[in-house]
């Protein structure tokens, strides 16, 4: 998942280039005898700031899309697996992991919208370019990288994804086989745990520095979920989960809450999304073998259930392509802190539609995930305006020093 492309001229190349070496060809003289460097300058401050409102824009915009999505979508596939009976766990992470495949035609079919007068080839090879331009920066800024990912970028993109779909696999799978081993507290407590992950991942990986504040809020989220999990909790609750699968099922959800943090850092560093079409390929493996074995058995969904069925995917996809925006245009703790909100969107969802009880640890646990959302977003936001200010500085200071 790329981040929009810049203007398109009628060849239908990009007229930002990525690389500071491309940049590098407009850094002579301009026709007034100034250097390229000052006239660069010039052009990039109100640049710089245009670009940020409309980052801070596109990142509210897809936090409000992918807070909607996933709690269409969880409904919908709650009501498809408790209410139609279609109870098929596996096969439905497996339709919806799927359905990523199309995230990529989306963003061409978005692209071909916004320049449609630009022929499609030229169109395509601009984003192909785009894309060799965005790996390349990947890899000269990664120091771990070898020459022989340099010379072949594309096999390092392949190896990047096989890597980000497969940590993101295990950990969805996992909750699916803990469905069943514990208790539903334990499950939704443990998993949303990622999100102290994401941040523990971030610091080695993306070389965050640790900040009081966002630990700080990192914790209240995770004390959030844990009221929400347990401070009504039942002794019929805690019976969902027979006494001796329940450690061996909180271990295992434990293993995906912490691959889960690491599939959100990893993308951020490698900027690689999970692949749809890996999914489609190879992830079909299992399904013969749970319907030969008997532990699902593969019924085609009809009528009612195929219709909810299609709304549920169609809503992952758009969660999915939504998140995975939030994440590189701001980090992995802040998009997975917001996740967590959707635990109090689905309780009050719940509540309108169904008439579920809307418990007072739902609300007070709901609470603290917003308050630890609304610190970090201060926290991001402030971080990220810092960068930008450092960067107008250095520039400055660069263009002072070729004066002198």
């Amino acid at each position: 998942m790329s981040r929009p492309s810049s203007t398109v001229h009628d060849e239908g190349r990009s007229s930002e280039p990525l690389l500071d070496a491309e940049r590098g060809r407009s850094a002579g003289v301009d026709g007034e005898g100034n250097s390229g460097r000052r006239a660069e300058f010039r052009s990039r401050s109100p640049v710089t700031v245009k670009d940020n409102r409309n980052r801070y824009a596109l990142a509210a915009l897809m936090l409000v899309l992918s807070l909607g999505s996933f709690v269409l979508q969880t409904e919908t596939a709650q009501y498809i697996q408790r209410d139609l009976g279609w109870n098929k766990a596996y096969c439905m992470m497996y339709l919806t992991h799927g359905s990523w495949a199309f995230l990529w035609p989306a963003q061409l079919l978005v692209l071909r919208i916004r320049k449609r007068q630009i022929p499609f080839k030229n169109l395509l090879r601009s984003h192909l370019s785009l894309l060799r331009s965005t790996l390349d920066m990947i890899l000269h800024a990664d120091r771990s990288s070898h020459q022989q990912d340099i010379a072949h970028p594309f096999y390092y993109l392949l190896r990047c994804i096989a890597l980000v779909t497969t940590a993101l696999t295990i950990a969805g799978s996992t909750w699916y086989i803990a469905v069943n081993l514990t208790t539903p507290s334990d499950l939704t407590a443990i998993y949303n745990c990622s999100a102290f992950f994401a941040y523990a991942f971030s610091i080695p990986l993306l070389r965050e520095k640790p900040q009081a504040d966002k630990i700080i809020s990192v914790m209240i989220a995770v004390v959030g979920v844990l009221v929400v999990a347990y401070g009504d909790n039942t002794d019929n609750q805690e019976q969902d989960g027979a006494a001796s699968t329940r450690l061996g099922g909180n271990m295992l959800i434990g293993i995906g809450s912490v691959l889960y943090g690491l599939y959100e850092v990893l993308y951020k560093k490698l900027l690689c999304p999970p692949n749809g079409a890996f999914t489609l390929l190879i992830l079909w493996i299992p399904l013969p073998l749970l319907h030969w074995t008997g532990w699902e058995k593969f019924e085609i969904p009809t009528g009612e259930t195929a219709r909810l069925l299609c709304i549920s995917i169609f809503a992952n996809a758009v969660f999915s392509g939504s998140f995975l925006i939030l994440i590189s245009l701001t980090s992995p703790v802040l998009s997975s802190v917001a996740a967590l909100l959707t635990i109090f969107l689905v309780a009050i969802t719940d509540n309108i539609l169904f008439g579920r009880e809307l418990t007072t640890a739902a609300i007070v646990g709901g609470l603290l995930i917003s308050a630890a959302f609304a610190l970090l977003s201060w926290a991001t936001w402030k971080e990220m305006r810092e960068e930008s200010e450092k960067e107008v500085s250095d520039l400055t200071s660069d263009i002072e020093d070729h004066d002198d």
